[in-house]
């Protein structure tokens, strides 16, 4: 069977570039940066270079930059650090939305089980936060605000420019995940007034378990990680080289890419969202116009989203229902629910996202694909008779 992958926003496969210089490295350049001798130093030399490639694309300086384990690690440190700013000017009041990633949500929740009060926004039913409401919520007392870039659920991107005027302006500190958006939009600390910013290599065809973080300098960041003076003593742990040069390589390939794999993958993506639109009952979610080039994020009322999967895997086609953090779970999505849609239509929920190597001919398999298996769903589902027997009216007209 011929799979069809639409999940990249859970992770993407790895570039052959991303690769050769990952094994290229792991062969040849396998000392540890911090040694002295003439291999350590030659190892001290590629990370350098892949500090200076990532600080270029985001108009930093590389010293901004801090190596870290991937996106989650990149937003615990940079949350935990503003509350640790915060704590020592008493300011204890943090700004974020309602839909952030469970790295950003868990790690507020923790905060505030140490005195911290959060405010989480609205985001409304197009899944983008309003710049007005949120610089209404900053107080005396607000030290930070983290919003993320682009949603990784239903793919919406937000006004983080705006935003990081408003944060410059309130003199707040302005964090914004960025894993979704890193590789697939332009980013510029500079010009966006960003303060802190994550990344995850694994969602820009480079590998898992490495990211970072941009921190502007003058924000004392607190380490994570005891143990040594990697990273300029900001996270402890020998460096894993390999994994540090193939994402600067990946995101180096994608940004010079970037404008003509948007448009291509925006046509396969508005093909996809044309051809589920035409389902009864059926509704993208989040905004339509101001979302990710690749995602198309869908629900349909009177079907559960798990069964959905695995019949569509049946047919060669993987996608997910949200996160790939929550895939475990039986709750329907919090980001559905933060856009006022009900339970019952938050469990049908799927999301597939493309990439430069998917093509028009799949996406027409996904579209029958899709149409056969929710037909098949609501055939023997007793919610969708009771709907069409009018015992229950439609969420989604």
């Amino acid at each position: 069977m011929n799979r069809i992958y639409a999940d990249n926003a859970a992770t993407t496969k790895m570039s052959r570039h991303a690769t050769e210089v990952m094994l290229d490295v792991m062969e040849n350049t396998y000392a540890n940066p911090s040694s002295l001798h003439t291999p350590g130093q030659l190892a001290a030399v590629k990370l350098a270079e892949s500090r200076q490639k990532i600080a270029s694309i985001l108009n930093c300086e590389p010293r901004e930059i801090i190596f870290t384990s991937g996106g989650s690690e990149a937003d615990n440190q940079a949350i935990l650090s503003a509350a640790v700013i915060g704590e020592k000017k008493k300011k204890k009041h943090i700004i974020s939305t309602k839909f952030e990633h469970h790295a950003v949500l868990h790690t507020l929740k923790k905060l505030e089980k140490q005195g911290f009060e959060v405010t989480y926004l609205d985001v409304h039913s197009n899944g983008i936060v309003r710049v007005e409401e949120l610089e209404a919520a900053i107080r005396p007392d607000t030290i930070l605000v983290t919003v993320m870039y682009a949603n990784n659920e239903i793919g919406t991107i937000q006004p983080i420019r705006a935003i990081g005027e408003v944060c410059r302006k309130h003199e707040v500190l302005f964090h914004t995940d960025a894993v979704q958006a890193a590789g697939h939009l332009p980013l510029d600390v500079q010009a966006d007034n960003i303060d802190m910013l994550s990344l995850s290599a694994h969602k820009f065809h480079g590998p898992k378990g490495v990211g970072a973080l941009y921190a502007r300098k003058g924000i004392a960041i607190s380490t994570l990680i005891e143990g040594g003076a990697q990273e300029r003593n900001r996270r402890a742990g020998t460096e894993n080289l390999p994994a540090i040069v193939a994402m600067a390589a990946a995101l180096e390939d994608a940004v010079a890419n970037m404008e003509e794999n948007n448009k291509y993958v925006s046509s396969l993506r508005d093909k996809l969202i044309n051809g589920l639109s035409s389902i009864p009952h059926s509704t993208l979610t989040g905004d339509r116009e101001n979302r990710l080039p690749g995602c198309a994020s869908f629900c349909f009322e009177g079907i559960e989203g798990e069964a959905l999967l695995l019949l569509l895997d049946q047919k060669g086609v993987c996608g997910s229902s949200g996160s790939a953090c929550t895939s475990g779970s039986l709750d329907p999505s919090h980001v559905l629910l933060s856009i006022g849609l009900p339970h019952e239509v938050a469990h049908g929920s799927l999301r597939l996202t493309l990439c430069p190597e998917n093509t028009p001919e799949e996406m027409d398999v996904i579209i029958q694909a899709v149409t056969d298996v929710v037909a098949y769903l609501r055939s023997i589902s007793p919610v969708w008779n009771d709907l069409q027997k009018g015992k229950k009216e439609y969420v989604i007209q």
